[in-house]
């Protein structure tokens, strides 16, 4: 009889981990939610909810659009729970006041936004621009969800390559990895990098990005946090370019990096001071 009790405790605490991360993946034709889905022509942002992939962790939201600048987005949030799905990136004022619900307080602009992919081609920055078709698709890991993008017959310095740019969030940490490969193994220099408005200075270390500002979302303003750590044997220095921090790879087939992103919404990492010392600055 003692046994029952314990048993249904851990299948509870099974389902309260494994809920902690989450991807969203829809048609908004329909609403229908799908694990994977294609366009021959490359063009998919515009027949998806939310633009493309979406995957979440209790602090922050991240899409990664489905066009080819392969921008990624961040949608910031108090810490209590899993929002994307049911608010689709625009939570009401209801939600708002009743659940303490996050929002899109984050603006990428016309960059890669938030650890968002792009080549170079050596002198600049080549996007990915799917000539032969692009795949979304989400799902789990053993550690926790994924979203991803696969790219194909992005021409770059006369080669034409393969590239996928997937999200992976873990049910333990609340940075995510992003991980861009070249599927047929091509050595390419990869581009990613933080938005960083003009008027907005960021602090930077080694193998670090760090960015704290404010952010506007439905009259509501906050202040965010957004920061990118780097292995400094693969990318170069940060520099900025074009509205962003932005640091160029060496020639790869593979390039993985840590982005993260907090708010004043928050508990843990509400301000420049507690946002800076985790990143390390």
């Amino acid at each position: 009889m003692r046994r029952f009790p314990l048993t249904i405790f851990f299948l509870m605490l099974c389902v309260l981990i494994q809920a902690q991360t989450a991807a969203c993946l829809y048609r908004l034709a329909d609403g229908v939610q799908v694990s994977e889905i294609s366009s021959t022509t490359g063009n998919l942002r515009d027949s998806l909810g939310l633009g493309g992939p979406a995957v979440e962790n209790s602090y922050m939201g991240l899409r990664l659009f489905a066009d080819d600048r392969g921008a990624i987005d961040l949608y910031s949030k108090s810490g209590r729970g899993l929002e994307i799905e049911k608010y689709a990136w625009n939570p009401d004022s209801l939600a708002v006041a009743e659940y303490s619900a996050g929002g899109d307080f984050f603006d990428e602009g016309l960059t890669l936004g938030l650890g968002g992919i792009a080549l170079f081609d050596g002198e600049k920055i080549v996007p990915l621009v799917a000539a032969q078709g692009r795949t979304a698709r989400v799902g789990t890991s053993a550690k926790g969800s994924f979203a991803e993008i696969v790219s194909r017959g992005v021409l770059c310095s006369g080669e034409s390559v393969d590239v996928s740019v997937r999200i992976d969030v873990s049910t333990k940490k609340r940075d995510a990895w992003v991980t861009a490969r070249v599927l047929n193994g091509v050595k390419v220099c990869f581009v990613t990098g933080v938005v960083c408005p003009q008027e907005q200075s960021a602090k930077t270390a080694r193998g670090v990005i760090s960015i704290w500002r404010k952010g506007r979302c439905q009259n509501r303003e906050i202040a965010v946090g957004t920061g990118l750590f780097f292995p400094e044997g693969v990318f170069g220095a940060p520099e900025k370019v074009d509205g962003m921090m932005r640091i160029v790879s060496k020639p790869s087939s593979q390039v993985s990096f840590r982005i993260v992103g907090a708010s004043s919404l928050e508990a843990e990492l509400n301000s420049a001071r507690r946002f800076e010392t985790y990143m390390g600055l």
